[in-house]
């Protein structure tokens, strides 16, 4: 009757019954299956298609599984191509790889999991592509180059080579379960970037290299690099992308512009920091949240974000100071941090260079370093900073100051530039085209509304009404750096003042208009009145000429001629009083301003200064009292005509500083 039941069943039911029969025997088969017969075969094999040696050197076993193999072995030696370094790839006491068979069909070599006793690794990466850890004769194809999850190590040592990229690291790794959930130490020396490199840290007991799904990766970090110092701990989903980080940092060194050859983002050269803040890394995009610390003397806080997304990555943030120090915005334009600044972050050692007022031979002041090309390049940018106070700021009183900094395929631009000055603003916009060499770089900026009594702080202390000054800057030229754009730049610089009373000048007007020291002893501070004031220059090629020097005040009107040459740096003035009353006691002759910006030098021209000397020697050898008429003054000067004056000093000549004027306005419209 049995035997009628199982004629009586169907045909499926027995060829599944066959099968499952047959993979009993399989699974029984492959249990008790002498791998370590295969070993030789295997050797050779492997050793065959990736064209160098390959050799389990004691024990080989297999497991076989639903999903894939997990293959032990020990003692394993894999040799590197014949152009490496270092002899191995690998070489451990023990291994157990899991392998997804299915992939191997389309000779793909998935590894969900490796795990390695005491290895070492030699890995190296060529210009060429060509890689060590390629699985193929041709180490260049990246499709014979194994997707690998996890890695688990109990010790070791790692050798990481790429010279084009100027990376040369040594890792040595220790195993300690007394570390709780970070097991697994590290120690890394070397170059990266060109810059020497020191790591040592902390991670979990895997190495999450391309593990979806797992739990975040633990890791702890203490790096220095070059003259900057990371400490970092956080976690890690991606080791071999660096994605998934979720990590707080604090971050030290000389010059975030140092920073670009080891992140490669185009940061400017800035004094001594010292930063901390909240790291995260999604795909291409890095941010930092909650960023606070120093810059040199300087406060700074805000939130930024890199994109590396798109085919030039892009910065993008706001960042604030609630007090910034003027001592920190040397680096800025080229110039060496001052002392001060250069000490400010603890644990920093200063630059080599540091500088009170720094200034090269013959007396030049403007700063010489050049633009770096390459970072104008190398990303876009648009970040926004403001900073709510300003200190230090010796003789240009700023009170705030914020600008608005893009970058976009070469082309620098702050604007809008605000800053706070003496009571009222220095507002503009300056342009600066790297995509040119040299660059084209144009300014324009306007003065409104400065209080003349910031400007000379004594005058506050006389409650006098002392005016107010505008002006502007109009510059547009090529160059490399600050100083050879400005010696060779074009366009128009005025400052105009209308109405108002200063007393505390008086000493200084009456020891250039003579007899009038003896009314300031005799009568006590008595205010004066400026009537008007106007600097103007035409800038034709770095050479500023004079268009409208007058300062005409109650007592006297101040004439100037005379040029500033921005390439050569130096100065050449003629300065004419002109007294409004008939005074004794005046040897009233031109002033003469020169030198060079560095080191300005004043005097009298001789030659009129003689002149009347001689005539009062020549006249006091007859009666005393007549060599007093050799110096009364006939007071020849009269009110200028302060509207004319204005106007003027308001209106560029033609010609090249009319042109270059046009340009730098232009500078806001692009």
């Amino acid at each position: 009757m049995a035997t009628n039941v199982l004629h009586n069943r169907p045909l499926w039911l027995k060829l599944l019954a066959a099968f499952v029969l047959l993979l009993a025997a399989l699974a029984v088969l492959l249990a008790f299956f002498p791998w370590d017969t295969l070993r030789g075969p295997v050797n050779r094999y492997v050793s065959e298609k990736t064209g160098r040696k390959f050799e389990i050197t004691r024990r080989l076993d297999v497991g076989i599984g639903l999903r894939g193999a997990t293959v032990k072995a020990d003692g394993i030696e894999f040799a590197n191509p014949s152009w490496a370094r270092d002899p191995y790839l690998v070489k451990a006491e023990r291994a157990e790889i899991d392998i997804r068979l299915w992939p191997l069909i389309t000779q793909k070599v998935v590894i969900p999991r490796l795990t390695l006793s005491s290895p070492t690794l030699g890995l190296q990466l060529e210009p060429d592509g060509r890689r060590t850890w390629a699985l193929g004769k041709d180490t260049s194809d990246p499709g014979t180059v194994p997707v690998i999850g996890l890695i688990q190590v109990d010790g070791g040592a790692v050798d990481f080579l790429v010279r084009h990229l100027g990376v040369d690291l040594h890792a040595d790794v220790s195993y300690d379960t007394s570390r709780g959930t970070l097991p697994l130490g590290y120690r890394i020396k070397g170059r990266y970037k060109g810059q020497p490199l020191s790591a040592e840290g902390r991670t979990g007991d895997v190495l999450q290299l391309r593990a979806a799904g797992q739990p975040p990766f633990p890791l702890e970090i203490d790096a220095a690099a070059g003259h900057a110092r990371l400490k970092a701990s956080g976690t890690v989903t991606d080791f071999a992308g660096l994605d998934g980080i979720e990590a707080k940092f604090d971050l030290k060194g000389q010059t975030l512009g140092a920073l670009f050859p080891l992140l490669g983002i185009a940061l400017p050269e800035t004094s001594p920091y010292a930063l901390s803040g909240d790291l995260r890394k999604r795909g291409k995009l890095w941010e930092v949240a909650g960023l606070k610390g120093r810059l040199g003397l300087s406060d700074i806080a805000g939130d930024m974000r890199f994109d590396k997304a798109g085919q030039v990555p892009h910065l993008a943030g706001e960042l604030r100071s609630r007090v910034m120090d003027m001592d920190d915005l040397g680096p800025l334009i080229g110039l060496p941090p001052t002392e001060r600044s250069a000490k400010a972050v603890e644990g920093v050692a200063p630059p080599p260079t540091i500088t009170q007022v720094k200034r090269r031979a013959g007396g030049k002041v403007l700063p010489t370093a050049p633009l770096d090309f390459e970072r104008l390049r190398a990303m876009n940018a648009d970040v926004k900073y403001t900073a709510q106070r300003i200190q230090n700021v010796r003789e240009i009183p700023l009170d705030r100051g914020g600008v608005q900094v893009k970058l976009n395929n070469g082309v620098l631009t702050l604007d809008p530039l605000d800053l706070g000055v003496g009571g009222g603003k220095l507002a503009g916009a300056i342009r600066i085209d790297g995509a040119k060499n040299p660059a084209d770089i144009r300014a324009s900026l306007d003065l409104r509304g400065v209080q003349l009594a910031r400007l000379f702080p004594k005058l506050e202390t006389t409650g006098n009404s002392v005016g107010r000054l505008d002006g502007r800057i109009n510059l547009s030229g090529a160059g490399s750096s600050v100083a050879n754009w400005l010696g060779g730049a074009s366009g128009d610089v005025a400052v105009i003042s209308g109405r108002g009373q200063f007393g505390n000048l008086l000493p200084v007007f009456a020891t250039l208009v003579g007899g009038d020291i003896i009314k300031f002893l005799l009568r006590g501070d008595r205010n004066v009145e400026l009537r008007c004031a106007a600097l103007a220059f035409d800038v034709d090629k770095g050479l500023m000429t004079g268009r409208t020097l007058v300062l005409d005040t109650t007592n006297a009107v101040f004439y100037a001629t005379g040029q500033a040459n921005l390439a050569a740096e130096t100065l050449d003035f003629v300065i004419r009083p002109e007294p409004k009353s008939k005074n004794i006691l005046s040897l009233r002759t031109p002033l003469v301003v020169g030198g060079t910006f560095g080191s300005p030098s004043g005097g009298v021209k001789v030659a009129p200064l003689a002149g009347r000397g001689l005539a009062a020697l020549a006249l006091g050898t007859v009666n005393p009292l007549l060599a007093l008429a050799a110096t009364i003054e006939t007071g020849p000067g009269q009110d200028s005509d302060c509207k004319g004056v204005l106007s003027d000093a308001n209106r560029p000549t033609a010609g090249a500083a009319a042109q270059g004027a046009a340009r730098a306005k232009g500078a806001r419209q692009r």
